[in-house]
């Protein structure tokens, strides 16, 4: 009897060490999490997208990057059945689908329609064009847009040529600032985040959010990465004056977003004295050069090296 009830209690502690450490092997996987916020635009409950990143939960004293994606215009959806196409592309999609080792809590929310929904690209996408997370290896990347024609150098686009074009296209990141702040602001509240170490990117039209956010509220981020989406010169006066560090992308082929339009807000914003001004031009590719600038590594490892003072 005795060695039957020493056998059960070896059992029993065997079990109750394998329960125990089984969320231990977990916390060390990446996590993407769906929350709730009320959005100051029509008052209703949507959600967007908290990546953790992998070893979150087992480093309780570590504090976390956090970086802002803003998507492009072909991603926009309800916040709610329509959220997984903003992960289509960017950092979300290189963390959570290509199982890219990123160390930041990634925010991205999801811009609504705004009476976009008629857009033949919008209109027309399918579920299947959503990219699926695999239990073993990661997809195959979709291939490069292709292009066509010898690469050129871009036609002179001034600051007074600017005066015509405006700060911002319509109906887009601008329309729910209080909302991005009030998202940014629930993460940093919630989860173990560096307050000094807060990144802004985007891709396209999101790209132009980048730019928007960065000068309305340059004193929040460390560093901003805008991909395809160019900066009107009359937003580089409060940028420059915080010298927030800059790293800008365009598509040298890009027929969407012409090259051209990057060069007078760069040009304004080292005269107003921003000291870090960075501006690569992939020359070969097209408007999903944002394809070639989020798989690399140079982008993050950039955005890491400053910390808000």
């Amino acid at each position: 009897m005795k060695h039957k009830l020493l056998l059960l209690a070896v059992v029993c502690i065997f079990v109750s060490a394998c329960q125990t450490s089984a969320p231990l092997k977990s916390a060390a996987v990446e996590q993407l999490l769906r929350k709730d916020y009320v959005s100051t635009v029509d008052k209703q409950t949507h959600q967007y997208f908290v990546y953790l990143p992998r070893g979150y939960a087992d480093q309780p004293n570590k504090k976390w990057p956090v970086m802002m994606f803003l998507h492009g215009n072909g991603e926009r959806g309800n916040g709610r059945d329509e959220l997984d196409y903003v992960i289509a592309h960017g950092p979300l999609y290189e963390a959570w689908i290509q199982k890219k080792d990123l160390p930041f809590i990634i925010i991205s929310p999801q811009l609504p329609m705004f009476g976009m929904e008629k857009v033949p690209y919008i209109a027309n996408r399918t579920r299947a064009q959503i990219p699926q997370r695999l239990a073993d290896g990661v997809p195959a990347r979709e291939a490069f847009f292709a292009t066509q024609g010898p690469i050129q150098t871009a036609p002179v686009v001034t600051q007074e040529d600017m005066k015509t074009v405006p700060p911002l296209l319509p109906v887009g990141w601008d329309y729910v600032e209080q909302d991005l702040l009030g998202m940014l602001s629930t993460v940093q509240q919630t989860y173990r985040t560096d307050s000094s170490r807060v990144y802004l990117t985007g891709l396209s039209y999101g790209g132009f959010g980048t730019w928007y956010m960065a000068s309305k509220h340059p004193e929040i981020f460390a560093a901003i990465a805008p991909v395809v989406g160019w900066g009107h010169p009359d937003l580089m006066a409060p940028i420059a004056k915080a010298q927030l560090p800059v790293w800008a992308f365009a598509g040298g082929r890009d027929t969407a977003v012409n090259k051209k339009f990057f060069y007078p807000g760069l040009a304004k914003l080292e005269e107003l004295g921003d000291k870090e001004v960075r501006f690569t031009v992939e020359e070969d590719m097209a408007h999903d050069t944002w394809k070639r600038v989020y798989a690399r590594d140079d982008i993050y490892q950039w955005l890491l090296g400053h910390v808000k003072k």
